[in-house]
């Protein structure tokens, strides 16, 4: 069917021009952002927020994983440097021997704003990409709109670490095409107080500290699933918890719901499910569960967690077999250790695969056949759906966006295609930080 459609044209003021703009402030945005400047490029970061942290702070997803696996620091450099200035400011907990970290989303949105101002970016936020413009295949300027009207910014290297892989779509990337296969669902976290935290159950699942173990709250799900029909419970995952650092308080994953974050109309009835879901579940565990009785939904998610959405097409897919032997490629520049963790959109289940070493990311990943000046970091990274699976979640995203973020300097300085970047040379100063690679 033809829909309407109608035609705009106006002039855009160009903001400004940058080596390096970042696009999107979370985990691997706002690394990205640092690294890229820390580098010494002049870098911009674009968030649709009046603060950073993607996940973590907008969508309160904990805890951060993984750092740590058979007792080796997986990923190093500015996010671990990150996590351990985020616990001495009082907002981050470092569960040993793991490296999962429990935080505070306050402190985490005040942390990052700090250290990417620290490195001397520019920010631009309450400002949404809503576009591009592209000439011979090279992304000249991105479109932002915020309270200024329509902006311009220019650069000679872009990310797109938007999760959803928005700037790479605009820019006409090829997206990867999993076929029929359901995306995961999302699920929209929410913070209960009032909870009896000191209590056996809830003080032994709100840590997550144990290697090669699903944290789900096995009790309370085995019994919640037993009343699911008696008491109209929602489809739920897990329950998972996690703490926030304050007695009597802990992040709940557990609301689901079947969408396609892309798609607008979706994804706002998928949002008002989420919220009310969220005020289903938490009555229902303060009517069950002791621990819960005094309980109460302080915060809600301001943005449902995503799982999956857009994968671009790079110059090299990650394959299932690869990240699950732990193959060492000559361009790996990053490094991932959550267990391949599928979400079911049409029920509770879960497929949970654990590693037995800590996996690879090659730069390849991070680039495509067609656009010479591009990365990308974080979700929207190129590899099947199994290896996608664990590298979705915020420890492995950072690793990227620190590598995005330094090789975007690497290629703005030399003037060079994306693709052309010296991956020794970006390996030494990725090592010099901290990376283990």
């Amino acid at each position: 069917m033809n829909k309407e459609t109608i035609q705009l044209k106006k002039e855009v003021v160009v903001a400004d021009h940058y080596d390096v703009v970042v696009c999107g402030g979370g985990p691997a945005g706002f690394i990205a952002a640092i690294a890229a400047a820390r580098s010494g490029a002049r870098t911009a970061l674009v968030e649709q927020y009046g603060f950073l942290g993607g996940m973590a702070t907008s969508s309160y997803v904990a805890p951060l994983s993984v750092f740590v696996y058979n007792d080796e620091l997986v990923v190093g450099g500015i996010p671990w440097e990150f996590v351990n200035r985020l616990q001495d400011m009082g907002g981050g907990y470092i569960e040993k021997p793991l490296g999962n970290v429990a935080f505070d989303p306050e402190v985490y949105k005040l942390c990052c704003q700090r250290m990417v101002l620290e490195a001397g970016v520019e920010l631009y936020l309450h400002s949404y990409l809503s576009g591009c413009t592209v000439q011979d295949n090279v992304i000249t300027h991105i479109h932002i709109e915020n309270k200024s009207g329509t902006q311009a910014l220019a650069a000679k290297v872009f990310i797109d670490a938007t999760g959803d892989g928005d700037l790479a779509y605009m820019a006409g990337a090829p997206m990867l095409d999993y076929g029929n296969v359901p995306l995961q669902p999302a699920s929209s976290y929410f913070i209960l107080a009032g909870v009896d935290t000191n209590s056996p159950m809830v003080s032994r699942y709100m840590h997550h500290n144990l290697q090669g173990v699903n944290c789900q709250c096995t009790p309370m799900r085995e019994k919640l699933q037993e009343m699911a029909d008696t008491l109209g419970i929602p489809t739920f995952g897990g329950p998972w918890f996690c703490t926030t650092l304050h007695d009597g308080c802990i992040a709940v994953n557990m609301t689901r719901v079947a969408t396609d974050a892309c798609d607008n109309r979706d994804f706002t009835r998928a949002e008002c499910q989420l919220r009310e879901d969220a005020y289903k579940m938490a009555d229902i565990l303060k009517k069950i569960f002791p621990e819960f009785r005094n309980s109460y939904i302080s915060a809600v998610a301001v943005h449902a967690g995503v799982r999956e959405t857009r994968h671009v097409k790079g110059c090299h897919i990650i394959t299932a077999e690869e990240y699950l032997s732990g193959f060492h490629y000559e361009d790996s520049v990053s490094r991932g250790a959550h267990p391949i963790d599928i979400h079911s959109s049409a029920g509770a289940s879960q497929g949970c695969t654990f590693l037995k070493q800590a996996a690879y990311v090659p730069y390849r990943s991070l680039i495509t056949e067609e656009i010479p000046n591009l990365l990308v970091a974080g979700r929207c990274l190129s590899a099947e759906r199994e290896a996608f699976a664990s590298l979705r979640v915020q420890a492995s995203c950072m690793g990227i966006g620190q590598a995005a973020g330094a090789a975007a300097a690497q290629s703005a300085f030399g003037n060079s295609d994306v693709r052309q970047v010296d991956v020794p040379q970006l390996v030494t100063v990725l090592k010099s930080w901290g990376a283990t690679l």
